[in-house]
């Protein structure tokens, strides 16, 4: 028994190390995308906004599948559900109720996540981290968005701490934390993940197989964040604030990685050389990533940030998640009436335009470039709030 306490320990008694945690990200990824398509947190969201409004009458969708059964959905279900086995297997969970202005900011930090989703068709994950894996131009102009974001909202949230500390002070509150040593929640884990092992063959018996794997593709997201805290929005916030470089450079090789497995089904013709190559490469991906950047920072989470946040029971994420929802759906609705979504920007396909050496070059020396960058700016601290 000692040895599988320490294996136990080891798993859940510490966080995962980032860069790890990156590499399983990135390999997940491109199983996922092989499978069926690659990960992207604001289209099942966006699913949520859209069957709410339905029900409230706002919105007429006669298309519009059960979050049940569509994969997106399906997918960031699943990320809830791991965050939430994890979080209660290393007794982690809880739920945490944040002073009201933090709240009030993870709601309109939600909308704008929503917002900018659907300007650059996609969110952090979606429109960037898979967009750039699968050689989509639009997903490195949201890239500049997202760091011209992310420097806005530092730069707000440095005024409000000096000028409206008032605004988020307050009583934060804390419920079902567990203690450090025994209580129930790792055994609670262990239902959850018992659950989701059992799901898939519960939609298999229904007709709906494919469905339970994409329910089990997002758990083991969820999973893997909620061990490793790794995180998108620290990857851009971080080196302006703090000056740490560790999850910029994680994140660099997640998509350095994913980009080269992406690259593989393409060019063996495994995958459509077309898919997720999103028609946003212009002021969608730019506008997009700068509120999406702005939304997240004051959120405190990414698209799928917020979601596996959700699972260990951030309340302020939970605000975001669901106005985040209501604004992805709302926006799309106006882009569509409007006739402005045909208008977001082009399709671009890097390796029809540059070659695949060209392309994969290009991939590479950017996320060099960010990694390079973060690694300076950790040692001298030149463009962080310190520095």
């Amino acid at each position: 028994m000692r040895a599988f306490r320490q294996q136990y320990e080891a798993l859940f008694g510490r966080p995962w190390p980032v860069m790890g945690a990156a590499v399983l990200v990135a390999v997940t990824n491109v199983f996922l995308f092989a499978f069926d398509r690659p990960f992207t947190a604001s289209d099942g969201v966006r699913n949520w906004g859209d069957w709410a409004l339905v029900g409230a009458g706002v919105l007429s969708r006669p298309d519009l599948i059960a979050p049940w059964l569509y994969s997106g959905s399906l997918l960031n279900l699943g990320v809830i559900a791991g965050a939430l086995a994890a979080a209660l297997l290393s007794r982690e969970f809880a739920i945490r109720v944040p002073a009201r202005g933090e709240l009030v900011k993870g709601a309109v930090g939600g909308a704008m996540l929503g917002i900018g989703a659907m300007l650059a068709l996609g969110c952090n994950i979606g429109g960037f981290f898979s967009a750039v894996s699968a050689l989509s131009l639009s997903g490195l102009g949201m890239m500049v968005g997202l760091f011209v974001g992310a420097i806005v909202g530092l730069r707000y949230l440095v005024w409000e701490l000096s000028h409206r500390p008032a605004w988020s002070s307050g009583r934060s509150r804390v419920f079902l934390a567990a203690p450090r040593i025994g209580g129930a929640q790792p055994v609670a884990g262990a239902l959850v993940v018992v659950l989701l092992l059992a799901l898939p063959f519960v939609y298999a018996q229904t007709g709906h197989g494919p469905r339970g794997l994409f329910l089990l593709f997002g758990a083991a997201f969820g999973f893997i964040f909620q061990r490793s805290r790794l995180c998108l929005v620290r990857a851009f916030r971080e080196p302006f604030m703090t000056g740490d470089g560790e999850h910029a450079r994680a994140g660099a090789v997640a998509i350095v990685i994913a980009m080269l497995g992406f690259a593989i089904l393409k060019f063996t013709d495994l995958k459509d050389k077309g898919e997720w190559v999103l028609p946003a490469a212009g002021a969608g991906a730019l506008l997009g990533g700068l509120i999406f950047g702005i939304g997240m920072v004051l959120a405190g989470g990414c698209g799928s940030g917020s979601i596996w946040r959700v699972g260990e029971g951030q309340m302020k994420l939970f605000a975001a998640v669901v106005t985040f929802a209501l604004g992805a759906s709302l926006t799309r609705m106006v882009l569509t009436q409007t006739g402005l979504q045909a208008k977001l920007g082009a399709a671009v396909f890097l390796p029809a335009w540059l070659g695949w050496a060209g392309a994969i070059f290009l991939v590479i020396a950017v996320m060099a470039a960010w990694a390079a960058f973060a690694t300076w700016n950790e040692a001298t601290e030149k463009f962080s709030l310190g520095g």
